[in-house]
């Protein structure tokens, strides 16, 4: 299920990505924050092999003139994202890339716990006129059956009601693969990180379309 929502999500960003790109390659750059945990943050990898600095290379690459801050604290859940939210998004930030609730579901967190934070977080993020895309999660098995069905359809929900884009699973292509994972079976190697950016890209160049947009 996820992957059918993955395709037909990206496909619907394929289509506006190219504008986006070309619309953020203009003028002074977009200001992006990753905020989130230690999948984004780099845990076990070099800072130049995290998430944000692997994308902002990327749209680099690509000529999209962006700054791209990684405000990923290893641990952190949704509550903890929240509680450190002022100062790990600084004023002049104009998107922010929520990936949050991996050790929620870790940890076996009531999800309505894990929602409220993030409600939270995208209602003060909307509140700041701050952009944000929604990075979604998936539940492990070892919680259960109804456990997952909640945690899971967390992401969907929020994304529809707060009328945020979303990329349905942040480790889409790379979990449960051990040659894309560190040791531990769920950090990313640099290899990994690279698939989470090329499968998330024409989401992102979409974003940026819109926040280009919205500025001027």
């Amino acid at each position: 299920m996820h992957i059918v929502v993955l395709m037909a999500t990206l496909t619907a960003a394929q289509t506006a990505g190219l504008a986006g790109a070309e619309a953020a390659d203009e003028g002074k750059p977009i200001k992006l924050v990753v905020l989130g945990d230690s999948l984004s943050a780099g845990l076990g990898l070099a800072a130049a092999d995290a998430f944000p600095a692997r994308l902002q290379k990327a749209l680099r690459d690509k000529g999209v003139n962006v700054d791209i801050a990684n405000a990923g604290v290893s641990g952190d859940t949704a509550s903890g994202g929240r509680d450190r939210l002022d100062w790990s998004v600084p004023d002049g930030t104009d998107g922010v890339i929520v990936e949050l609730g991996a050790n929620d579901a870790l940890r076996g967190i009531d999800p309505a716990v894990t929602r409220s934070a993030l409600s939270d977080i995208v209602g003060r993020l909307k509140g700041r006129a701050i952009a944000v895309l929604l990075c979604g999660m998936v539940a492990p098995p070892n919680y259960g059956r109804d456990y997952a069905d909640r945690f899971d359809a967390i992401y969907p929900e929020l994304a529809k009601s707060a009328s945020v884009p979303l990329y349905p699973f942040f480790l889409d292509g790379v979990a449960a693969d051990a040659k894309l994972n560190q040791a531990d079976g769920i950090h990313p190697t640099p290899q990994g990180v690279d698939i989470i950016v090329n499968r998330i890209m024409p989401m992102v160049e979409a974003f940026l379309g819109v926040i280009s947009r919205q500025s001027r």
